[in-house]
C-alpha cells in the first residue's frame, strides 16, 4: 500500500460529462431520509422530506446506474408527495412511484388483473428504499442555472429498451403477487408474505 501522503498512483480524475437526454439504464432508487412522518398518510419511517421553503413533502431520491457505459454514476431527483399548491405535485408523485412498480415487477402498464394491482400496492416507503428498475434519464437545469442529469420516468414493459435481457435482476413476475381481498386493503396473509420478497421496515441509513 502507498504512503498515505504519495498519491502518484492514484486513479486519475474521470469526466462526467452528461448522459445524453433519452438514455436507457439500470438504476437502483434510495430514499435519503427527511424525517417527517404523518400517520394519517401513511408516511411514517422518517422517508419523507418536508421542504422549509414551500412546506411541500416529496421523498429525496438518489438514483444509481447499475450497469452498462455510465455504471455507478448518480443523480438526485425529488418524488412528490404534497403541495400546499394543489394536487399536481402529489398526483406526478404517484404517477412515478406506479411506473417504477410496473418497470421494477415487471407488470405491463395495461395490466388491470388482480395480481398486478396487488403488486402495485406497497406496505410502506421501505419497499422503495433500494428499488431497482429502467429508468429513462433526463437533463435539467438546477437551481444555478447549469445542467444535470435527472431521473422522472420509468422504463415499463413494452416499451422501447425495457426486456427480459435489460429488465433489472430484482424484477419480480406478476403471478407472485396474489389477488387482493375484495376490500382491497394490501395483501396480508402468511402465503402472500412468503411469495414477497424480505424487506426491512427500516430505512437503508438505519440498518
Amino acid at each position: 500500500m502507498s504512503a498515505w501522503n504519495d498519491f502518484n498512483d492514484a486513479e486519475q480524475q474521470q469526466s462526467f460529462d452528461l448522459i445524453p437526454k433519452g438514455t436507457v439504464a439500470p438504476v437502483r432508487m434510495t430514499i435519503k431520509p427527511g424525517g417527517h412522518d404523518d400517520a394519517a398518510q401513511g408516511w411514517t419511517g422518517g422517508y419523507a422530506t418536508q421542504s422549509f421553503e414551500t412546506g411541500s413533502i416529496f421523498l429525496a431520491c438518489e438514483f444509481v446506474i447499475l450497469d452498462g457505459e455510465y455504471a455507478r454514476r448518480k443523480m438526485w431527483s425529488n418524488v412528490g408527495l404534497l403541495s400546499n399548491k394543489g394536487p399536481a405535485w402529489g398526483n406526478m408523485g404517484r404517477t412515478f412511484i406506479r411506473a417504477v412498480l410496473n418497470s421494477s415487477r415487471n407488470i405491463s402498464p395495461q395490466d388491470n388483473s388482480a395480481q398486478a394491482a396487488a403488486a402495485r400496492r406497497i406496505q410502506g416507503f421501505h419497499e422503495l428504499d433500494g428499488i431497482e428498475f429502467m429508468a429513462r434519464i433526463d437533463v435539467e437545469k438546477d437551481g444555478r442555472g447549469e445542467l444535470r442529469n435527472v431521473v422522472k420516468i420509468a422504463v415499463e414493459p413494452g416499451e422501447p429498451g425495457y426486456s427480459s435481457s435489460g429488465a433489472p435482476a430484482v424484477q419480480r413476475p406478476a403471478a407472485t403477487y396474489l389477488a387482493p381481498p375484495a376490500s382491497s386493503a394490501p395483501v396480508n396473509s402468511s402465503a402472500a408474505q412468503a411469495q414477497r420478497a424480505p424487506v426491512s421496515g427500516k430505512p437503508s441509513w438505519a440498518q
